[in-house]
This record gives structure tokens, C-alpha cells and sequence, in this order.
């Protein structure tokens, strides 16, 4: 498992994330500048959101939106992901488009949908604010420039690794499972719903791009890496998210065409009764797993053990 005596210092510290937004701690390091940017408006065009307008904390750092609302309600292309976890990915966004936080953290800032604001015409803001100005030099010994903006929002989200779970005390023989949990752990990692093919290690990821059918170039026409790639076997395909947390990050799937983990499952469980005729979907994905009620509510059950004991509180 992840947790170390350095995990768990960080723990202690980055507890306090959700709760500091309402009583921000002091701005000394780059991780609590990015904080700070995180949550402030002045970054998008018309000062009317932030990251963390779309990145809600109390929700695992993503939406409660099947598109996120940016600059004068523009609907985002794609559901919002959670920022939680992120410190360990190869890469970033649905399509894997950045290669590293520091690119990920500017995209947004500047995609006309979202908060609309050329990266430059960002940093000559941050330039014009005092206070900024003050910060910056203080942690970076520079004024605000491209780089080092990049830099501290990365910093932020690699604060934001979450191993406090039930599932984590599970592991470390803390607690013990109830029986739905047990069955729905043993079910998730089984030859017959290969669950774990995908969602494994300490995150519950491959970091791997998958199509699993929500492509037909009709209905569900989003080509995913294809177009980054631009290979025709990454037609439909989308990185594989990791599961922590995920009973807190509603809608589900690149469309957040999902409400409920239940749908969830019951969309693996049979994608041919949801989705006609697929285009190159994988074909783990092809046969019916013929879960029944309980084995379904088991998988849920499972679930829920992967969120973080911080988030336990707020819901």
C-alpha cells in the first residue's frame, strides 16, 4: 500500500484542505499558493470562477455535473475529473492530452470553455496584483510567469493523495470487512468480472486508455486518444480512472452519462443492452457478466470502501 510514515504526515496536513477553504492557512509554501490559486477567481476571463468552481472539494475534487459550467455557462466537452491522486499518473485529462501536472494545471485556464483566459494574459493579471506579485517573489525569488504558475498548482495536487480509506485499514488488518464487502472485494478482483484487469494498484488504475463501448460515432461520437494520437486503434478509447474516492465523484464515464454507481455496474454487467453497436470496443467488454441483485449490491459495497476517511465525515 502507499501509506508511509511520510503518507501519513501528509495526511495530517492536507486533512485540513477542505475545511482551510474557509480559513485558508498562510501562503508560505507552492503547494499553498496553488491552493490559494486554486480557489480564486482571477484567473478566468470574467473573474466568475475558479478551478475549484468545477473541482468541488467536499465531492473528491470533481463536479456533481454531467458537464461542468465554465466562463457564461459554457458546458464543458467532457465530465469533470477528480484532481485527487494525481501525483502518480503519467499523464492527465480523459485523453491523456498533458504529459505532466504542470501542463495540466494551464490548460484550463486558457480552453475557451472552460475559465477563457490566454495563459499570458493570466500571468500579466497575477503581474498586476500586489499581493500575487508579493507571493510569488517570496516562494519562487520571481514574478509571476508561465513556469512557475504551472508550478504551483502542481504542487497543490500532489498534496492531494488520499490512503486513509476503509479499505486501507482493511489491508493494514485494522478492520474487518461485512460480508457484502468481502464478496463484492472478492467479485472485483475475479477472473469473471475483470474488474482488477483495469482498476489495479495502489490507485486503482492501469493508467492505460480503454474503450469500453460508449463510442459509436453517432449518439456517443467523443473519439477520446484518437484525437491526440490519431491511430485508428484509439478510436473511442479514454484513460482508465482510478477508483479512489469514486463513491463521491457522480457522474460517471467521459459523458457522465452515469448517476449512480448501480448504473455503473449495471452497464459493465451487459453494455450490449445500453449501448447497440459499439465501435471498437475491447473485447474484454463483449460478454455479458450476468451479475445478479445481490452480487451487483455487493461490487457497490466494495466500492464505498475506497473512499477517503476525510470525505467519510462530509457525507
Amino acid at each position: 500500500m502507499k501509506k508511509t510514515i511520510a503518507s501519513l504526515i501528509l495526511f495530517a496536513v492536507t486533512g485540513l484542505l477542505i475545511s482551510s477553504y474557509t480559513s485558508p492557512p498562510p501562503v508560505s509554501t507552492k503547494a499553498a499558493l496553488g491552493q490559494k490559486l486554486f480557489n480564486d477567481k482571477i484567473l478566468s476571463k470574467d473573474r466568475s470562477i475558479s478551478c475549484a468552481s468545477c473541482h468541488i472539494p467536499e465531492y473528491g475534487f470533481s463536479d456533481t455535473l454531467a458537464f461542468s459550467k465554465g466562463i457564461e455557462g459554457r458546458a464543458t466537452a467532457r465530465n469533470t475529473p477528480s484532481v485527487l491522486n494525481m501525483k502518480n499518473r503519467p499523464y492527465f485529462f480523459w485523453d491523456g492530452r498533458a504529459k505532466s501536472l504542470e501542463q495540466q494545471a494551464l490548460m484550463p485556464i486558457a480552453h475557451p470553455d472552460e475559465m477563457g483566459l490566454p495563459v499570458k494574459e493570466a500571468v500579466a493579471r497575477l503581474n498586476a496584483d500586489a499581493g500575487y506579485r508579493k507571493l510569488f517573489l517570496r516562494i519562487f525569488k520571481t514574478l509571476p510567469n508561465s513556469t512557475n504558475l504551472g508550478a504551483a498548482f502542481a504542487a497543490f495536487e500532489r498534496t492531494l493523495e488520499t490512503d486513509s480509506s476503509r479499505f486501507d485499514a482493511y489491508i493494514d488488518d485494522l478492520v474487518a470487512f461485512t460480508e457484502s464487502e468481502e464478496r463484492g472485494r472478492k467479485l472485483f478482483i475475479s477472473e469473471r468480472t475483470k474488474c482488477f484487469d483495469c482498476h489495479r494498484g495502489p490507485d486503482f488504475t492501469d493508467d492505460q486508455f480503454k474503450n469500453i463501448g460508449l463510442f459509436d460515432g453517432y449518439a456517443l461520437n467523443d473519439s477520446g486518444r484518437y484525437r491526440i494520437s490519431r491511430k485508428k486503434e484509439d478510436l473511442g478509447k479514454f484513460k482508465t480512472p482510478g477508483l479512489r474516492n469514486i463513491a463521491l465523484t457522480a457522474p460517471y464515464m467521459h459523458n457522465g452519462m452515469f448517476q449512480t454507481l448501480e448504473e455503473v455496474i449495471d452497464y459493465y454487467n451487459n453494455p450490449g443492452a445500453f449501448v447497440l453497436n459499439p465501435v471498437n470496443m475491447d473485447t474484454t467488454m463483449g460478454v455479458p457478466i450476468g451479475l445478479n441483485k445481490q452480487e451487483k449490491n455487493d461490487l457497490v459495497s466494495f466500492l464505498k470502501t475506497l473512499t477517503d476517511k476525510r470525505f467519510q465525515k462530509q457525507h
